[in-house]
């Protein structure tokens, strides 16, 4: 469907033209419309299907529906994400779909600084995306006033639950108007998404344009067996023999992801971790660094499985398998994208053969596996416990928040740095997530 079918004034229709984007997915198709007319929506979509243009172009026309004469630039749209690379990336397009329209657009996260976002936010916003926990770092020093936002957005509501947003959440929708439009998107409806829509929408609208928790089908899958210790010597031959280029590799941990992207560079493979203990300004030129092919691997902790827009990104590999089957989901989600054909692999030692087992019963179907040649698995290797990484949920909220900033971009010297530890009680008072 054409976009100037679906309600949207000349400026923004301008500004889509002006992307390249001339029909709209069938998430925009059909949550264009219901927000335009001002209902509630609960909305599921696959990863990669545009979602994020499903919401943010009709929130501009709502905006510009109702705006005033003289009017000053005060919070009337508040969109809400998990992370902050999916905040920076939907503040861009708003401004993008935005560009020729009287409206002021903030994006706030952490892991920068607190004062001059504060200054921004003096010169008036009209949309606002935010992590939860600075915004109400801000909202406490009385920099941001909710009271009259007009439209509230959870973006990425399951991967906001999982990281332990409940309660700030809540603490957020109470500072608004009570008479609100409320948008619920995810790529999910579990049960804790479904709690929190009952508890803020309205007579909402249900919007589910693919199976729940169904990967893309151009994304094909592959299965490597291989013994542990031997797992990163098989990633090295795997990138280099078949010329790999561009690979995104998830590990469980921070910490993982810092040793082998240490030694994959030592194998010659340019590589950098990308996680929630380095600050901002190193996760946003170790992304860039990684968009523009000056380096070859991305080694990333799940923060990456959500929000991550890159542009053609052929392959991804789990060097762990997740604990919960559905970030297998997200992970792979990264490729795939917009019409593009995606490979994914997975590295899986005898540990995780019960992981291996619930995605594929997720997935419905068998995971094609391959004997590398050279890489012969033990038979007598026993199958150790792996701790379920989700169990701790202020570990998530941790991974949002970050460090201070840290100084330039380069690989080996962030790789081979410890990851730090957070002093912060895990569930203090003031223990927020930025």
């Amino acid at each position: 469907m054409s976009f100037k079918n679906l309600g949207l004034q000349q400026e923004i229709i301008q500004a889509i033209e002006e992307k390249g984007y001339k029909e709209a997915t069938p998430i925009q198709a059909q949550a264009i419309p219901l927000i335009i007319k001002r209902h509630d929506i609960l909305a599921s979509a696959q990863t990669g299907t545009g979602k994020t243009a499903g919401f943010t172009l009709p929130l501009l026309q709502v905006l510009m529906n109702t705006r005033k004469n003289g009017h000053s630039h005060v919070v009337r749209a508040l969109i809400l994400t998990p992370t902050r690379e999916l905040a920076a990336q939907v503040g861009d397009n708003v401004r993008t779909y935005g560009r020729h329209l009287p409206l002021k657009t903030q994006v706030i996260f952490g892991g920068v600084s607190i004062f001059d976002q504060i200054k921004r936010l003096r010169k008036g916003v009209d949309v606002l995306i935010a992590t939860p926990g600075r915004l109400l770092d801000l909202v406490s020093q009385q920099a941001v006033d909710l009271s009259q936002v007009e439209i509230l957005v959870l973006d990425e509501a399951d991967r906001m639950l999982d990281m332990g947003f409940i309660h700030d959440i809540k603490k957020i929708v109470n500072l608004m108007p009570a008479k609100r439009q409320n948008l619920l998107f995810s790529a999910t409806f579990n049960e804790a998404v479904k709690k929190l829509a009952a508890s803020i929408l309205k007579n909402a609208q249900t919007i589910e344009v693919a199976k729940q928790n169904a990967p893309t089908e151009l994304v094909s899958h592959m299965v490597y067996p291989v013994d542990n210790k031997r797992k990163r010597e098989l990633l090295s031959f795997l990138i280099t023999t078949n010329k790999w280029e561009q690979v995104l590799v998830f590990t469980r941990t921070k910490h993982g992801a810092n040793r082998l992207a240490e030694q994959l560079t030592m194998d010659g493979i340019i590589a950098d971790a990308f996680h929630g203990n380095k600050s901002q300004a190193a996760r946003a030129k170790a992304l860039a660094a990684f968009k523009s092919g000056r380096l070859r691997v991305l080694v990333a902790t799940d923060i990456a499985a959500r929000g991550l827009d890159i542009d053609k990104l052929s392959y991804v590999v789990n060097f762990e398998l997740p604990t919960v089957p559905e970030d297998y989901v997200h992970r792979i989600g990264r490729t795939g994208r917009a019409g593009n054909e995606g490979w994914a692999c997975s590295l899986v030692c005898v540990n995780e053969h019960k992981l291996l087992a619930g995605i594929e019963k997720l997935l419905k179907q068998k995971i094609e596996q391959k004997l590398e040649p050279g890489f012969d698995v033990d038979p007598n290797i026993r199958a150790e416990p792996i701790r379920n990484m989700r169990s701790a949920l202020p570990v998530g909220r941790r991974q949002a928040q970050g460090p201070k900033p840290q100084s330039n971009y380069s690989p080996r010297r962030h790789n081979s740095s410890r990851p730090k530890t957070s002093t912060k009680p895990r569930f203090g008072h003031k223990s927020k997530s930025k």
